[in-house]
């Protein structure tokens, strides 16, 4: 602690990024500051502070810093920081959810309207869709009401054969130089509209059409357009009538105990309600910080609006700042206080306060899940330092055939899908499992060291799926490369034996302990992701060949499983009383096929 006093004596007055590390090294924390020398003493004095933070400043052993020009580049170098460490007591916003969109291509000759999830500056985007309309049922409109493509073709001064969708009155067909210029470019602009909330034409045409199917006793068509007309109505419920159908807007509101948070996001377009998302958090940082990194985290996924309603100590002109200078969109940060937009907000809250209440417990069980169990195993493995990357490696081939390996990775205990990799084995011969691993890990270690460990950081802890013997090759490996900072341990799938380096006796946890259902998941994953790759190699021989390797399985019994399960894929997963009913295989046969199949992936 002497050490860290001397070192917070020399912090300077300029703006910044700090990083607080732990024993182990470990990044811990990231936050940025205005002044180094005022915000980082915080932590250190005695002054009362949230459970979350002491907890956090109990586990500080050091801590660096990086001296910026402006604070708006230290919000931006704290955003990278986090992405790159992703800090245990950070805001660490795991969105996958992304919204459709409606996207008119405007730079075209003859606009089109499609389906995208991902925003860029080439036409006009509306949405997001979000609960119960769906995008495909609004472009089903504006075909049927604007028609306006929604192919792709490219449109040429040679014309086209018209498609179905013009002969079903969907389209105009440009394409087929059926339709001008001018004319084209008034149906768009009225699309344009009707996309904008400007419904009551749409609603007009929807309701002639339907009336006259009916009364040509077209039912089905009647029933089809009465359903547009249903899907129009749900789209005007949405509508907020005091607010200016103008507004773009999100409204964010954050709720937090000061161990737990949670997040509400309501999205507005148009005057238009689409709907929202809650997300449960996790944070070390003040109220204000906390707002500011899940707004940070949450748009650089997610479309800018021209507003976003928050609460009154966000970092309003820093952030305003910061997306003008990134994202070059000026959007205005309303801290609403009174009002419609104030409504709004309350709401958000309401979402917020709601949803915390509720995912206390799952944030619980979670950590339990994931950190806890990452310390739990740091404790009965006796584990140097605790295992925040973890890789976990496996084989898969079918008697020594497209061999290839997988490497999965957690962060945290959490999968990090973005990091797993496959490899195929290529010096090997046969069915050589010791040798496959060793390959394998020899071309993981060569990248420690290289320009290449940015993209492959070097791991706390390797798993390895099998028993003694494939401790010890890759133990040859690790000798090989001269490694000794990293954890090696095998865990055993038949009685779930964990193996490590430090004794011959196997370790057994209790089939409940969160350490082994962990170590459990990451095996099963490699299992799962080596067996992917190995599948779309293999499907592309002629699989029934590989019957032809079991003995006792003839060409009649061949045909027999193939009529049964129909394809080898399906063999492979059956069990030995399903395989058992196959004409001509009896239970010892079936036992034998399942075991090949069993031992070889």
């Amino acid at each position: 602690m002497s050490d860290l006093r001397e070192k917070l004596k020399l912090l300077p007055d300029n703006p910044g990024v700090y990083i607080m590390l732990d024993k182990d090294g470990v990044v811990i924390y990231v936050g940025k500051a205005r002044v180094l020398k005022n915000r980082v003493r915080q932590y250190f004095h005695t002054s009362v502070k949230s459970e979350k933070v002491a907890a956090m400043v109990e586990n500080i052993a050091d801590f660096y810093y990086i001296i910026t020009q402006t604070e708006i580049d230290a919000l931006a170098l704290e955003n990278n920081l986090i992405k790159k460490y992703k800090p245990k007591y950070n805001i660490l916003l795991k969105d996958d959810k992304t919204y459709p969109y409606i996207k008119v291509h405007t730079r075209e000759d003859f606009p089109r309207v499609s389906i995208t999830r991902r925003i860029k500056k080439d036409g006009k985007y509306f949405g997001p869709f979000m609960g119960g309309v769906r995008c495909a049922d609004v472009l089903d409109i504006i075909g049927s009401v604007y028609n306006v493509r929604t192919c792709s073709v490219a449109i040429t001064e040679k014309p086209k054969k018209p498609c179905l969708r013009h002969h079903l009155h969907r389209c105009l067909a440009p394409c087929a130089g059926l339709c001008d210029k001018e004319e084209y470019a008034r149906r768009v602009k009225k699309a344009l509209s009707f996309l904008d909330g400007n419904y009551e034409e749409a609603e007009e045409i929807l309701r002639e059409k339907m009336t006259k199917f009916a009364e040509n006793e077209e039912f089905e068509l009647a029933m089809e357009y009465r359903e547009k007309l249903q899907m129009l109505s749900k789209l005007k419920l949405k509508r907020i009538t005091s607010l200016n159908r103008a507004l773009n807007a999100d409204v964010v509101a954050l709720k937090t105990n000061y161990i737990y948070s949670a997040a509400s996001v309501l999205v507005t377009r148009s005057g238009i309600m689409q709907g929202g998302s809650n997300y449960a958090l996790e944070s070390a940082s003040q109220e204000a910080e906390s707002l500011t990194s899940f707004l940070l985290q949450y748009y650089s996924s997610h479309e800018l609006p021209d507003e976003i309603i928050t609460q009154e100590y966000c970092e309003k002109a820093l952030l305003e700042k910061y997306f003008l200078e990134k994202f070059g969109k000026r959007v205005e940060l309303v801290l609403a206080k009174q009002g419609v937009k104030k409504s709004l907000l309350d709401m958000a809250e309401k979402n917020a306060e709601e949803y915390l209440s509720k995912s206390i417990d799952k944030i619980k069980h979670k950590n339990d899940m994931t950190k806890n169990a990452c310390k739990r195993l740091q404790e009965v493995l006796g584990l140097k330092r605790y295992p925040k990357r973890m890789e976990c490696y496996d084989i898969s081939n079918i008697s020594g055939v497209d061999k290839v390996g997988s490497m999965v990775v957690m962060i945290d205990g959490e999968s990090d899908r973005q990091s797993y990799r496959r490899f195929k084995i290529k010096t090997v011969e046969g069915a050589n499992d010791y040798a496959s691993h060793q390959e394998m890990m020899r071309r993981r270690l060569a990248k420690l060291g290289t320009a290449e460990e940015e993209r492959f950081p070097k791991p706390d802890l390797i798993v390895i799926d099998g028993g003694k013997g494939q401790l010890s090759a890759i133990k040859e490996v690790f000798d090989e490369f001269h490694v000794q900072d990293i954890e090696l341990i095998s865990l055993a799938e038949r009685e779930e034996e964990v193996f490590t380096l430090d004794g011959s006796e196997s370790v057994r946890l209790d089939r409940r302990d969160y350490a082994l259902k962990m170590l459990q998941r990451i095996r099963d994953e490699a299992h799962r992701f080596a067996i992917t790759y190995f599948r779309s190699l293999h499907s592309k021989r002629n699989l029934a060949s590989v019957l032809c390797e079991i003995e006792g399985v003839g060409k009649k019994k061949q045909t027999a499983l193939m009529e049964k399960f129909g394809t080898i894929d399906k063999i492979m997963q059956a069990s030995e009383s399903e395989l058992s009913t196959v004409e001509g295989i009896g239970e010892e046969l079936a036992k034998k096929i399942w075991k090949f199949f069993k031992e070889s992936i």
